[in-house]
C-alpha cells in the first residue's frame, strides 16, 4: 500500500513542485521512517521539516490520519500502509 506525504504549497518548491510523496509501506512503520523514505531524494526538505536530532521541528507540524505526530509519539508514531501524512508550517504571529 502506498503512504501519501502531503506537502504544503512553501515546501513544493523543494520536491519540483510535487504536492504528495508517495511511500510505499508493506507493514506499520514509525513516523521517522516514513519521513526518511519521502524526503531521501530531498534533503533540503528534511532539513526543512526535521532537526539534527531527527526530530520534528518545532515550526512543523505533522499529522498522520489527521492527528498531531507531536502530541502522539512525534516520530515514533506508528504509520499505517493507509495512512496520510500532512506536513504544515505552522503560522505564528501577533
Amino acid at each position: 500500500m502506498t503512504v501519501r506525504v502531503v506537502l504544503p504549497g512553501l515546501l513544493r518548491d523543494l520536491v519540483g513542485g510535487e504536492a504528495e510523496l508517495p511511500v510505499e509501506l508493506s507493514a506499520d512503520a514509525p513516523l521517522g521512517e516514513v519521513l526518511d523514505d519521502a524526503f531521501a531524494p530531498w534533503p533540503i526538505l528534511a532539513s526543512r521539516v526535521r532537526d539534527e536530532r531527527g526530530e520534528i521541528r518545532r515550526h512543523v507540524n505533522v499529522f498522520v490520519d489527521g492527528e498531531d505526530a507531536k502530541r502522539l509519539d512525534g516520530v515514533a508514531t506508528p504509520v499505517t500502509p493507509r495512512s496520510t501524512v500532512h506536513v504544515i508550517n505552522a503560522v505564528s504571529g501577533g
